[in-house]
């Protein structure tokens, strides 16, 4: 009938019950399931849900296995979740898991950076030297607690710096060369 060949377009093979069974070597086959009925069409892309898998003898299309993912690269990693779903590390969390905060603009969550204290001023130096009767440079630094951070993680600062004022003269005093 008409419209048993409008529903196969693109089908090597088709089933007047089941629909497609078979397609055309560039096209990917998508099993629709309703209860127990199954019903197969040929398509360019795959739908929402799901990825495409080529094969020697079918491209098919597989649903996500996560429910909440909108799209995948595999059946186990995600790479865009469905709205009030943030992504993190290939899966769909309802909150950013700890350590992770939301990107701006994005539903996917990003390692923090949580540095320890800071240490204390270092020595207040001029041109590597602790003497003299000018300004010098005092600095602190602070360390990032666990892991290595990842790439990625937006850190607060972890080295400061101040101008200070040396405390004691050279011996020998200044000499200046005009």
């Amino acid at each position: 009938s008409a419209g048993l060949l409008e529903n196969c377009t693109g089908c090597v093979l088709c089933s007047e019950d089941n629909g497609c069974i078979s397609c055309h070597h560039r096209l990917f086959l998508l099993i629709w399931r309703d209860g127990i009925r199954q019903y197969g069409v040929c398509v360019h892309t795959c739908p929402p849900g799901y990825f495409g898998v080529r094969g020697l003898e079918v491209n098919r299309c597989t649903k996500c296995r996560s429910p909440s993912c909108e799209s995948c690269f595999s059946r186990d990693f995600c790479m865009k979740c469905k709205d009030k779903f943030y992504l993190h590390k290939g899966q769909c969390f309802r909150q950013c898991p700890p350590s992770t905060a939301a990107q701006p603009g994005t539903r996917e969550c990003q390692e923090t950076c949580e540095p320890g204290p800071w240490s204390e001023w270092s020595a207040c130096t001029h041109e590597g030297r602790t003497c003299g009767c000018r300004w010098g440079v005092e600095t602190r630094v602070r360390e990032v607690a666990g892991a290595a951070r990842e790439e990625g993680a937006t850190c607060p600062a972890l080295l400061e710096t101040r101008k200070c004022r040396m405390r004691k003269h050279c011996p020998g005093g200044e000499h200046r060369t005009a």
